[in-house]
């Protein structure tokens, strides 16, 4: 007998997509870590250096461009890319348009290291989403139509935590 009956539409949290969803993007993010051990890259570092390359060609961006296009947080976006400019992978300049923002531009460093990590990162993509075979497809298109359908905002501070 459950001890909350009621509380729950599901039996057990194996049923929930949001737990699995949970459990699946923690398993993933895990192999992709190890994998960009190999380039001394976080997946974040990963991500951002990847957007900014691959930004139409070679425009800047803004730091706030940047992680509109990856939807990071802006703040945690700043960070990350002063440590990309350390490791000499971008290059970061005050905008002539706006002198309160940076211009972020790939360095050919940086760019030549996301050509490699791609094809590891797809490599743990293939791997990792195999196990779908067929149904990789509808699976990716399923992603999508949660990933860019509009949601529902969250704004009370009970919903913030």
């Amino acid at each position: 007998m459950k001890s909350h009956e009621g509380t729950t539409e599901y039996d057990a949290a194996h049923d929930s997509p949001g737990y699995l969803l949970w459990l699946m993007s923690n398993k993933w993010q895990a192999r992709q870590r190890a994998a960009l051990r190999a380039f001394n890259l976080t997946h974040v570092q990963f991500v951002l250096l990847a957007c900014l390359t691959y930004a139409r060609d070679g425009e800047s961006l803004t730091q706030v461009q940047l992680a509109e296009r990856a939807q990071a947080d802006p703040m945690m976006t700043s960070q990350v890319v002063r440590r990309l400019e350390a490791d000499g992978l971008v290059r970061r300049k005050s905008s002539q348009h706006d002198k309160r923002a940076f211009e972020l531009q790939a360095t050919k460093k940086g760019i030549e290291l996301v050509y490699q990590a791609i094809q590891v990162v797809e490599g743990v993509d293939q791997d990792f989403f195999g196990a779908l075979a067929a149904e990789r497809p509808s699976f990716v298109n399923m992603m999508r139509k949660l990933v860019y359908s509009p949601q529902k905002t969250l704004n009370t501070k009970k919903d913030e935590i």
